[in-house]
């Protein structure tokens, strides 16, 4: 019998392999100073791509009064307990008003964390008769969700139509035979490539095919739709989603998220979320703060005005200098070049050193191998000139990477992890 830990100290998977180079700056990483368009890094300023802060709230003076107001009345426990047991107030239902009102569904329930939350979800609208249909691109918390399902699941091709009905073909024979229901999962915007989900073609497929539709809409909400209430809003399907994820650590800056859809489903996954059921309330002082940015959300729309300006600016910019961007449809801006991990962590130490740019890298096996994706968040608190010297930053680590000088630095660290 081995023990248990043997294949840990044998494979520390394809990630935490490079965690001896890679800890501290490439993963890690400790951004410092109040959360804007630029931070400190390694004792420096760097113009930040990779904080989610979308609307440019976090460090909002109105903002940031209220959080400390309400820190300051009710400190950092109240209220105790479960809300089903003693950790339940009328404000924490307000908020729930105001987020379904918002979204336009009829009910709403509050979240401690999106990522549990939306795992738990996905967990209490299944049982083992039923069917699961979702994206292969899908992110983790969904994954982690369907892990739970004990149940068949199928995914389809990254939002290709005709997987998704092929695969709704074969839910719908494997639900007639064990008499369960069929559940289709897609994000309202995926996170690494910006493309939004195929919401309202899913949609469509309700008159031929019977299932109920769940969205994750953590990068829509807020940045999508007239009204910012996300990416059903802007492809005009809101009604046509069942039920409706978002988390507040995107456009609204905090901790927390929330579920939405009509008043009796909601009123049966606010008794069987079990994430939510046996875990603490979220805290005043987040439901309070949460209240207020969605306030500002709904009478400020200069902010989501702003975001776009500064997206649009920054997408052209890269378009016109040749970069490929894929297909992003959100405020995501993929960047895709190629190269390997060791290439990778050469060019993302030169953007930060040299450059004073600092944005996300993502590399395999989150992407296929031999492909770099640097993703940027752009952000209603970015100025034209962040764009315009990341943009000049970008031509110069292309034309670096593309003469091999990144392939010549990396050298050793590709030997060493061969």
């Amino acid at each position: 019998m081995n023990d248990l830990f043997d294949k840990i100290y044998k494979d520390k998977g394809p990630l935490g392999k490079w965690a001896s180079v890679a800890e501290g700056y490439f993963v890690f990483p400790k951004l410092e100073g109040p959360i804007s368009n630029r931070m400190r890094f390694n004792g420096r300023e760097v113009i930040t791509w990779s904080v989610n802060d979308y609307l440019g709230l976090a460090n909002h003076p109105e903002v940031r009064k209220v959080d400390s107001e309400a820190a300051a009345e009710y400190g950092s426990a109240y209220p105790m307990g479960a809300r089903m047991m003693s950790g339940h107030t009328d404000l924490h239902e307000q908020l729930e008003r105001e987020l379904a009102e918002f979204v336009q569904k009829e009910a709403a329930y509050l979240l401690n964390f999106g990522y549990q939350g939306c795992m738990s979800t996905v967990d209490a609208l299944v049982s083992k008769d039923d069917v699961i249909v979702y994206d292969v691109d899908a992110h983790a918390c969904i994954i982690d969700g369907v892990r739970l399902h004990q149940g068949k699941r199928f995914t389809y091709v990254h939002n290709d139509l005709a997987s998704i009905e092929k695969n709704l073909q074969r839910a719908t024979k494997l639900a007639e035979e064990t008499g369960g229901g069929i559940l289709v999962i897609s994000e309202g915007v995926f996170g690494m490539r910006g493309e939004q989900g195929k919401l309202k073609e899913i949609v469509a497929l309700k008159e031929k095919y019977k299932f109920r539709l769940f969205v994750d809409d953590a990068h829509g909400f807020g940045t999508l739709g007239k009204t910012g209430a996300g990416a059903g809003e802007e492809q005009g399907i809101q009604d046509g989603i069942d039920v409706y994820f978002a988390t507040f650590a995107k456009s609204l800056a905090s901790t927390g998220a929330f579920i939405a859809a009509d008043k009796e489903i909601m009123d049966y996954l606010k008794y069987n979320l079990r994430s939510q059921m046996f875990a603490k309330s979220l805290q005043m002082q987040l439901v309070i703060g949460a209240l207020k940015r969605l306030d500002m959300l709904r009478t400020m729309p200069e902010l989501k005005e702003k975001l776009w300006e500064n997206v649009n600016a920054l997408q052209s910019g890269l378009k016109n200098r040749g970069f490929d961007i894929g297909t992003t449809q959100s405020c995501v801006t993929p960047v895709y070049l190629k190269g390997s991990i060791p290439e990778a962590m050469a060019l993302v130490k030169d953007l930060r050193e040299n450059h004073g740019i600092f944005c996300s890298i993502v590399v395999y096996p989150v992407i296929p191998k031999g492909l770099i994706l640097l993703r940027l968040i752009p952000t209603a608190t970015h100025t034209i000139e962040d764009i315009e010297i990341t943009l000049d930053a970008f031509d110069a680590i292309r034309e670096r990477l593309d003469s091999g000088v990144y392939k010549r630095l990396s050298a050793g660290v590709a030997e060493a992890f061969a």
